[in-house]
């Protein structure tokens, strides 16, 4: 089913964490942060939008990180009705993919709760400050790349963070693939 995400609630601060890697490593939310920025994103293996969107993701991250904005995504689907997105399926995604940040699997779905996230992918970018700036989509193509010359809305938000503390007040939400929450 397919989901948007809300408008952004500015100035919210980042939830912290700590969740494991594809890479056997327990991240944290200081792991994270980056001096100019943090990029906090939802992504899954399965999710046809996901797919859509990760070379151009990729692209755009490596950008930011170069700009001393950090990055890392979080996989909350429930993996005992959704095994694709299974811990064995990140690791592959992640090197097929080259991800050049780290892959982390919120297994109890708390981060995700506390984040607020709906959809993936869904993308938290927040300031130096880690205060959130940024609730909008990567950019305007969906599940076919967006037209020639289309802005890069993810991208140019967080290095407006980054240089001014400032994102633009108008941001199209993020639309994709609802998390798969578990049953309880």
């Amino acid at each position: 089913m397919a989901a948007e995400t809300p408008p952004c609630d500015f100035g919210r601060p980042a939830p912290d964490f700590r969740l494991p890697g594809v890479d056997g490593r327990i991240w944290s939310l200081e792991d994270i942060r980056g001096g100019h920025g943090t990029l906090i994103m939802f992504l899954c293996n399965h999710c046809p939008y996901v797919k859509a969107v990760m070379a151009r993701l990729v692209e755009d991250v490596l950008v930011l990180r170069a700009q001393g904005i950090g990055a890392a995504a979080i996989m909350a689907n429930d993996t005992v009705a959704y095994p694709e997105d299974g811990f064995d399926a990140m690791k592959e995604f992640a090197a097929r993919h080259h991800l050049p940040f780290p892959y982390l699997i919120d297994d109890r779905q708390d981060v995700a709760r506390a984040y607020g996230a709906v959809c993936t992918p869904d993308f938290f970018g927040f300031d130096a400050g880690l205060r959130l700036r940024y609730r909008g989509r990567l950019d305007s193509g969906r599940l076919e790349p967006p037209p020639p010359g289309a802005p890069r809305e993810l991208r140019a938000a967080m290095l407006a963070i980054a240089s001014t503390g400032v994102a633009p007040s108008h941001q199209v939400p993020s639309s994709g693939c609802s998390i798969k929450w578990r049953v309880l």
